[in-house]
């Protein structure tokens, strides 16, 4: 029987992290899908950035409350599940507590578990106030409505559950150590379930263990099924905001890169002495011209879509957008999230065809639409405030580019300003020998 059980924990853990690992390649299969960008710079500065933010949380804290609620319960979920090491081990070998050797090293951790898992808990619960009693703005744009709003919710009461079968777990073990029964050596240190196991006094040996072997299946099962649903969520944040943070924009807010297909045409304009009717270096004919900015999610590189997998969809980023505050459509979080969607739909096309079958949809309009980028001011405050290094205005400004270049599709107003900078030099409709005629009247 003791064989059976190894056996079947065995095949539960390999299903479950199989199905992981070919989740997580979809998602890498996905983001490749991105034009190439070299992030390869400032290792050094890198790696800070993500010691700093993904680690240490530093943009997180700047609001204080939920700052500190999501260290105590992101870290307490990630040290609570350093016990899974042991779980795994006594799963496969038929063991019990095969760390106990360790002493006063092993009371002190387990102790140290169970206050992590008291705290979680609390964190979680809090966590659950704001968005469903007090209701935080941020939580209840329009784009939270649905899977958003529920995936929120559901992952609270995944880490509650969890808690509560992880100390429920310690308590009937507890409560078997004290009656001596076979199996349960006296081990580890238990400040929190010390107090639930009085709820068992009377219930029987065989009851106990029964429970015990009930909370321990259900806490690993758990924790594997916690790891798939990440595919599924938001939650993918707690993996790839590591990545994130390091391939992140160095260059200082407000300065936007150059098309280099652009660029080396306005070299070829400056250039007296360049031949426009030239073959090109390599002696190979031009092939089709590259398209200018993004109007679907393979325009854009794979480090905007490795943001748009990393979006926790806090809602910092729409709640600090001045023109989302002015009752304007435009919402960051929204524009990630809508790329997300997308490059989805695009990956799940391309695994069903093999390659990609046009679909007669597109992020622009589909899903994003222009008045949502022009409403845009550029001003950065999505990326300041993003605790994860995600950058909404870089893909925003991709999509204007090829609104402006290929489909001539700018507002009127700035079209105006454009024909008055090309004709009189300046965005006035005044021509330059008439500048300074204020200066006479």
């Amino acid at each position: 029987m003791q064989y059976i059980t190894n056996i079947l924990f065995i095949l539960v853990l390999v299903a479950g992290i199989g199905y992981f690992i070919k989740n997580i390649r979809k998602v890498i299969h996905n983001i490749r899908l991105g034009k190439d960008i070299d992030r390869s710079d400032n290792k050094r500065e890198r790696f800070k950035n993500m010691a700093k933010i993904a680690l240490g949380q530093s943009k997180m804290v700047r609001r204080p409350v939920a700052g500190i609620l999501h260290i105590i319960v992101y870290l307490g979920f990630i040290i609570i599940n350093i016990e899974v090491l042991e779980i795994v081990i006594d799963g496969i070998f038929g063991t019990h507590r095969i760390f106990a050797f360790l002493g006063g090293l092993y009371d002190f951790l387990i102790g140290a578990f169970e206050i992590l898992a008291i705290l979680v808990f609390v964190g979680v619960v809090l966590f659950w106030i704001r968005r469903n009693v007090i209701k935080l703005k941020r939580f209840w744009n329009p784009e939270m409505k649905g899977w958003p709003k529920n995936d929120g919710n559901l992952i609270l009461y995944f880490e509650m559950v969890l808690m509560t079968l992880f100390l429920v777990m310690n308590a009937s073990d507890f409560q078997l150590q004290t009656l001596g029964a076979d199996h349960y050596i006296k081990a580890g240190a238990y400040p929190i379930s010390q107090y639930i196991s009085p709820l068992f006094n009377g219930v029987s040996e065989t009851t106990l263990i029964l429970l015990e072997r009930t909370c321990w299946w259900l806490h690993i099962i758990g924790i594997l099924v916690f790891l798939n649903y990440l595919y599924f969520s938001k939650h993918l944040h707690i993996l790839l905001a590591f990545p994130n943070t390091y391939y992140g924009d160095l260059n200082p807010k407000g300065a936007l890169d150059n098309l280099e297909a652009v660029t080396n045409e306005v070299k070829l304009m400056m250039d007296p002495n360049a031949d426009p009717f030239a073959a090109p270096a390599d002696d190979q004919q031009e092939g089709e011209p590259e398209k200018f900015g993004a109007s679907d999610v393979t325009d854009l590189n794979w480090v905007q879509l490795l943001n748009s997998y990393t979006c926790t969809e806090c809602g910092r980023c729409t709640s600090e957008c001045p023109a989302n505050q002015t009752g304007k459509k435009l919402s960051p979080r929204k524009i990630m999230m809508d790329t997300r969607d997308r490059l989805k739909e695009v990956g799940d096309n391309i695994d069903k065809n093999g390659s990609f079958v046009d679909d007669g949809k597109q992020l622009l309009n589909d899903y994003i639409t222009p008045e949502e980028l022009w409403a845009c001011t550029s001003c950065n405050a999505c990326v300041e405030t993003c605790p994860v290094s995600i950058s909404p205005l870089s893909i925003i400004i991709d999509m204007r580019r090829y609104l402006v270049m290929e489909q001539s599709a700018a507002p009127s107003d700035l079209n105006n300003m454009m024909t008055n900078i090309e004709n009189n030099g300046a965005p006035w409709p005044f021509n330059q020998m008439d500048r300074l005629n204020w200066n006479n009247e």
